[in-house]
């Protein structure tokens, strides 16, 4: 083994000790709260559950309910309440400057009696309007938009924004990603006044991206975050391994054309049903798991996307519970992060205790390392995705890296995998990857790798003064007793090889 007394190894220590002294970045995820049930709680005991027992900090609501509204007042969730699309046309103004008496009313109503103590964020001008196809309240949308925010400054609530969900249908063309536009008659008239709306208000465009509506059985790895060959777009030279991604990426090509790229984007729903009809591929509680917890994880990672990249994104999970009494098939029942009873559905990591959501099966506290058996180009398609959108710190696998020998691909896709495990949750569906992954209570440090750190490391920017303090130590206790004890606190958190 290289001597880790080298000067060149030196950064190595205050990187792993930030990382085993490092501070947690508190989750920020919303959830959809539908009431299209009878077996639901109380509102105010479902608002007590998420502000004391879950990470939840935005619930969005589908109207306007005041009994809803008014549990969560003290909770400090933030609050996306909805303007029925029916009343759209009558709060529209005719003045662009001033509110409608209709949306000042509404404002008194909805607003008023509740704010601040329920934290109403964020006003949602009816729901995937442009999909319902009917003119007058298309025609009225944009206006109403405009008329509702200034009911909401003249009444001294400037803060509360206002938006309006979309369905993808919104788009004309979306794969690749690239030639994303607005449909035809649509894009100048309607999205292009809308946008400069949220330009100039600093609001986001709110869409719904549901790649369970879209997945087949050959995308369906592609749909819910798993290792595959992913679709490439020429036009960038990206390669997109997830369609959540590839349809944000696709909204925002659309924006762009039209001249307004930087206007945000948040995302009204989102998710996937743990159960379906019989014989429906792609509905089961697994999938339930790998999308929706893959998918806090990338909005709350920071990383963004190809065309957005460092970007975080105001994100809403359909939904908060399986609603008994929705129509349609099995599946539209079976959305829920959680029973009607509050205890999880599956785990997803949004409980702030382990005591109330059921353990994941398998071992998750040792390492994720690829199976013998997997072939040449499972494996290469393991370290295009955990690499990339799965957002693992692959640096130390790079030509030159610290974990580069051995020079195979076994080697280096055990390594992208536990380093993907590791970060996402040490959950056991994390080491799924199509069945080419497996849970190993066995350090790996039995291989040849120097020390191997696999986790995300902190800001460069914290690396001066702890780096300080490592060399200080360094000339106090020697480099011996720092690395082994460094090593045995990164062994025992499984953050590392040797």
């Amino acid at each position: 083994m290289t001597s880790l007394a080298k000067p060149a190894k030196l950064l190595l220590f205050p990187l792993l000790l930030l990382h085993l002294l490092s501070f947690s970045v508190a989750l920020s995820v919303g959830v959809n709260y539908g009431a299209f049930a009878d077996n639901l709680p109380p509102p105010a005991q479902v608002a007590a559950f998420l502000k004391d027992r879950t990470f939840v900090d935005r619930v969005k609501l589908f109207d306007a309910n005041a009994d809803i509204i008014r549990a969560f007042a003290g909770t400090g969730i933030s609050l996306m309440i909805t303007v029925p699309n029916g009343d759209i046309p009558s709060l529209a103004s005719r003045r662009s400057s001033a509110p409608s008496p209709a949306a000042s009313a509404w404002v008194a109503t909805n607003v008023a009696p509740f704010y601040p103590a329920t934290n109403i964020s964020l006003i949602a001008v009816g729901n995937e309007v442009v999909a319902t196809s009917d003119r007058n309240l298309i025609a009225h949308l944009v206006p109403a938009m405009r008329s509702l925010s200034s009911a909401l400054a003249a009444s001294g609530f400037p803060q509360i924004r206002v938006s309006t969900p979309h369905s993808l249908g919104i788009l004309c063309a979306s794969e690749p990603p690239s030639t994303g536009r607005f449909r035809p008659g649509y894009d100048r008239v309607i999205f292009a006044p809308m946008l400069d709306f949220h330009r100039r208000t600093r609001t986001p465009f709110v869409v719904n991206p549901y790649p369970y509506f879209g997945y087949t059985a050959r995308t369906l790895d592609y749909a819910l975050f798993r290792p595959n060959p992913g679709v490439f777009d020429a036009a960038t030279g990206v390669n997109y391994t997830n369609m959540f991604v590839a349809q944000l990426d696709a909204v925002h090509a659309a924006m762009q054309r039209l001249g307004y790229g930087d206007v945000e984007i948040a995302v009204g729903e989102t998710g996937w049903p743990s159960a379906g009809d019989p014989g429906q591929l792609g509905v089961s509680v697994e999938d339930a798991v790998s999308y929706n917890a893959n998918l806090i994880r990338l909005v709350n990672s920071g990383k963004g996307t190809p065309m957005m990249p460092g970007r975080r994104f105001e994100t809403y999970v359909f939904a908060l519970f399986n609603e008994n009494l929705k129509p349609g098939p099995t599946a539209e029942r079976h959305f829920g992060l959680f029973n009607a009873d509050l205890s999880p559905s599956y785990d997803v990591g949004l409980m702030r205790d382990c005591d109330h959501a059921p353990a994941p099966s398998g071992d998750s506290s040792g390492w994720c390392v690829a199976t013998a058996g997997a072939s040449l180009v499972e494996l290469q398609n393991n370290i295009d995705y955990a690499c990339g959108s799965g957002g693992a710190d692959c640096g130390a696998i790079q030509n030159g890296g610290a974990c580069f020998d051995p020079d195979t691909l076994l080697a280096h896709a055990s390594y992208a995998m536990n380093a993907y495990y590791q970060a996402a949750g040490r959950h056991d569906f994390n080491c799924y990857f199509g069945g080419t992954g497996v849970l190993t209570s066995t350090d790996p440090s039995k291989w040849p790798h120097a020390l191997c750190l696999i986790s995300h490391f902190p800001s460069l920017f914290f690396l001066i003064p702890v780096a300080l303090i490592i060399i200080r130590l360094w000339q106090v206790t020697g480099a011996a007793d720092i690395s082994r004890e460094l090593l045995k606190r990164c062994h025992k958190q499984g953050l590392c090889f040797r």
